[in-house]
């Protein structure tokens, strides 16, 4: 059903599509930001989107939700802190949140892109901290571009099972990224070993 939703909506706006719902995932959207950038990957695969601008609008989809928690931790101050931590769903993220920070320092907001729920969180802590902008900018974005690339070449590599694929993310979450992330490592690792064998081939027949 979030799979349908995707399409609908890309299909009434297009490219802007993967940045806004990017953004609105914010406020509730029941789409899974993996399952919105494979869709815009499977969607460049067959040729109904172009690469370039599908990737790039997903890309800055992630940065603007991480930009715009960022700023609410820097700019709302503590009255906002204090309303999270009474709610304890909300606590809970802050507090793991707040726990990678202390052990991995900005690379958290690295980490916490994997985890779908910290991802919104752990910016937001860092506003809250006052890290600098250059600081959460330099961790944020380059990481945003690796995440956002592995989904979106994990999308055109399952393109036919996107639908499948949203469903199980809603369902089990994190065991089914880490599950893609695996299965895309495993794939490129495979890729990269049988053109190094094909290549001492060729040079042991020369």
């Amino acid at each position: 059903m979030a799979y349908d939703l995707l399409l609908t909506i890309i299909e009434e706006i297009g490219y802007y599509a993967l940045f806004l719902v990017l953004c609105l995932g914010l406020i509730g959207l029941p789409i899974p930001n993996e399952a919105v950038v494979m869709t815009g990957g499977a969607l460049s695969a067959t040729e109904m989107l172009e690469p370039a601008p599908a990737y790039m609008m997903t890309w800055l989809g992630i940065c603007s939700a991480m930009t715009f928690n960022y700023s609410m931790g820097r700019f709302t101050g503590s009255k906002l802190a204090k309303w999270f931590e009474s709610r304890n769903n909300v606590k809970k993220f802050m507090d793991k949140s707040e726990q990678l920070i202390h052990v991995y320092g900005g690379y958290a907001i690295s980490i916490s892109l994997c985890l779908p729920f910290l991802r919104h969180a752990t910016p937001y802590v860092l506003g809250v901290n006052r890290i600098a902008y250059r600081r959460f900018a330099i961790f944020a974005y380059p990481s945003a571009f690796v995440w956002t690339l592995l989904y979106f070449y994990l999308g055109t590599l399952f393109g036919d099972n996107i639908k499948h694929i949203s469903d199980l993310i809603t369902r089990y979450g994190t065991w089914v990224v880490c599950a893609l992330a695996a299965a895309a490592v495993l794939y490129l690792w495979s890729r990269w070993n049988n053109t190094k064998n094909k290549n001492k081939e060729i040079d042991r027949s020369l």
